[in-house]
């Protein structure tokens, strides 16, 4: 199936589901030329079209796995450890969850950065300890099959990742019947950009303090609404960047200028639209503005979602009208930038990535500039 509809692969989530289910085990998933992981074939031959890859393809169905028609409950979440709380990106929430559910019975699957493999995967954790380089965000794909090929039927599993990596997931418990053991989390989420970035990111920090060691894509040390600043840990000493004096990472990032495909046009997980049983994020709006801590938007969804996040008793957990919780979060999917084309070209060669936001930076002025001399004709002004 996947070798007669290659031609919709520009959708691909790069979820990696579809090479867990395949029963021929003859689907890789790999980084494409974008720098986005995608499916391809091992051997088309051997595939015989059976269709199981596209029936757990998240990016194959406009509609998500309906779980719960009703309105989430929404929480205003934090841990009670201040020194976790500290760690963790906003409140702390999806480590509690994970630490609770481990002490539980459960295993749980979360990403941590691979500095070795200068790539973020998804792993398994047996223990809390285990767990802990779940915590803080990654903002890059991440590679899933490391953690969800340990997936299995007889083990209890607390699963975290993109609302369509977890969509997918979802297909794919409903499809193998085991879906009762499952607890899937998901977050807010604002896209991934390219791993060409990424690489050229890197190729920057190596230059200042040498062979990577450990990465933390967000700082709370000058508070969490300021909490933007990239920290890279290397032999020779430790890189910081932060987004508001013009970090090269986050510029490209939150600038929309190198994202996924469906990031742009195929994402319809935004506000409350999941297939976990839990979304988190970090809530940011007017009624925590004047906090320097870090406050997770917790929402759940399911029955299982409810009963996980009552038993806690590590966290404070606080119950919001959903504007309140959705007030600051991104209500639609990505718009290019008029320099998406350009960076994306640029990224395959080997410009320097500074040189890259550069050009880019004109190209972007310089059609803003069109556009105001075109809308004044227009009034004739």
């Amino acid at each position: 199936m996947l070798k007669s509809k290659s031609q919709g692969i520009d959708k691909c989530y790069g979820c990696g589901v579809c090479a867990l289910i395949c029963p021929k085990r003859i689907i890789n998933i790999n980084l494409n030329e974008n720098g986005f992981y995608t499916p391809s074939l091992t051997n088309a031959n051997e595939c015989n079209d059976c269709g199981l890859c596209f029936s757990v393809c998240s990016c194959n169905d406009d509609k998500l796995p309906v779980i719960n028609t009703d309105e989430p409950d929404c929480y205003a979440a934090w841990h009670n450890d201040g020194n976790v709380r500290k760690d963790c990106s906003s409140g702390g929430i999806g480590f509690a969850l994970g630490e609770h559910l481990i002490k539980q019975g459960y295993k749980a699957i979360g990403v941590r950065y691979n500095a070795e493999l200068s790539r973020a995967e998804h792993f398994l954790a047996n223990t809390v300890d285990e767990f802990i380089p779940s915590i803080g965000s990654k903002y890059i794909p991440s590679y899933t099959l490391t953690g969800f090929s340990q997936i299995n039927r007889k083990d209890k599993f607390f699963i975290t990742g993109t609302p369509c990596q977890i969509d997918s997931l979802r297909r794919y418990i409903r499809k193998m019947q085991i879906e009762h053991n499952f607890i899937l989390m998901d977050f807010f989420c604002h896209g991934v950009p390219s791993m060409l970035m990424w690489h050229r990111y890197l190729q920057l920090a190596v230059k200042k303090v040498g062979r990577v060691s450990a990465v933390a894509w967000r700082d709370k040390t000058t508070g969490w609404h300021n909490s933007f600043i990239m920290r890279i840990n290397g032999k020779n000493g430790l890189y910081n960047s932060a987004m508001n004096n013009g970090d090269l990472f986050y510029r490209f990032f939150l600038g929309h200028m190198c994202l996924a495909n469906p990031c742009y046009y195929h994402c319809k997980y935004k506000m409350t639209s999941s297939a976990a049983d839990i979304r988190i994020g970090d809530l940011w709006g007017e009624e925590y503005k004047d906090n320097q801590e870090g406050i997770s938007a917790l929402l759940v969804f399911t029955e299982g979602g409810k009963r996980i996040v009552n038993e806690l008793s590590t966290c404070t957990i606080m119950k919001l009208s959903p504007n309140i919780v959705l007030e600051g979060q991104m209500k639609a999917g990505a718009k290019k930038s008029i320099s998406y084309f350009y960076v994306r070209r640029a990224l395959k060669t080997d410009k320097d990535l500074s040189k890259i936001a550069k050009f880019a930076r004109v190209i972007d002025i310089t059609f803003n500039i069109h556009k105001k001399i075109y809308s004044r004709l227009k009034k004739g002004i």
